[in-house]
């Protein structure tokens, strides 16, 4: 079959254009796992919710006061590092004197968008896609706390409860705050996609609905203990470890002393 020279030199380009790629996507690859390597340490809480809440508002401060006791615990709060309820919660932090705990923003920079990061980040770590900027949500998080809001926290929400579901992060808690706000999806979800086994009763056990701050803070605790615990668990048994092959290399030396004895 006959090629013009012109479609061989782009299917030439192309065949290139798809190598780069894939050395960019073996690269990011690479890179994405050394960060999250970096990244473990202190527990972690993302709290999603509406950029369009202000400080007078009842749920702003609700936010607030979750974040201040949680950072009063040493607890680091990661938000979209934005305004309205990410600003209540990162001001949180920089509020609090004497802290161990960071403010930590991702903000996210679109054209169609007007989000300017908030003033209250120690940490700030720009995206200009959803995408990677939802993927570090994950890599930050222990836990997620999604405050009421838009369009975009219902994409962080799902997006979180998504990868809970195929398996692809670590169970964490994600806590919803609201039944106003929230009880509605729910009860729409059990009653319309359950009965069609659009999805399995089980995929709700990730998810806890609850009403006040108070009960936020209460689950964050308990989920913040349960770290600790499984961090001390995994030191003790990398000391065990340790301890094991120091005691097999030193009866192996006794022994081969002795054989040349």
């Amino acid at each position: 079959m006959y090629e013009s020279p012109e479609r061989a030199a782009r299917e030439r380009e192309l065949t290139q254009a798809r190598a780069r790629l894939h050395r960019i996507l073996d690269q990011y690859i690479q890179v994405e796992s050394e960060v999250r390597a970096l990244e473990q340490g202190p527990f972690r809480v993302v709290i999603f919710g509406s950029a369009r809440i202000r400080p007078r508002d009842q749920l702003y401060n609700a936010v607030y006061r979750i974040a201040r006791a949680l950072v009063e615990r040493g607890i680091d709060i990661v938000t979209g590092g934005g305004p309205g309820l990410m600003e209540a919660a990162n001001r949180a932090v920089t509020d609090v004197q004497q802290r161990e705990s960071r403010s930590i923003g991702l903000p996210i920079d679109l054209p169609a968008i007007s989000e300017p990061a908030n003033k209250h980040l120690d940490i700030k770590s720009m995206h200009t896609r959803f995408s990677s900027r939802l993927d570090e949500f994950m890599r930050l998080s222990n836990a997620v706390v999604v405050a009421p809001g838009g369009i975009g926290t219902l994409l962080e929400l799902l997006y979180v409860w998504q990868l809970l579901q195929v398996g692809l992060i670590h169970d964490r808690p994600v806590i919803l705050l609201g039944h106003e706000e929230w009880g509605g999806l729910v009860t729409w979800m059990r009653s319309a996609m359950v009965p069609h086994h659009y999805i399995n009763p089980d995929d709700f056990r990730w998810i806890t609905l609850v009403e006040t701050e108070e009960e936020v803070i209460d689950l964050l605790i308990l989920a913040h203990e349960r770290y600790l615990r499984a961090q001390l668990e995994e030191e003790a048994g990398l000391l065990d470890e340790v301890a094991h092959d120091i005691t097999t290399r030193v009866v192996g030396e006794a022994g081969g002393d002795g054989n040349e004895k």
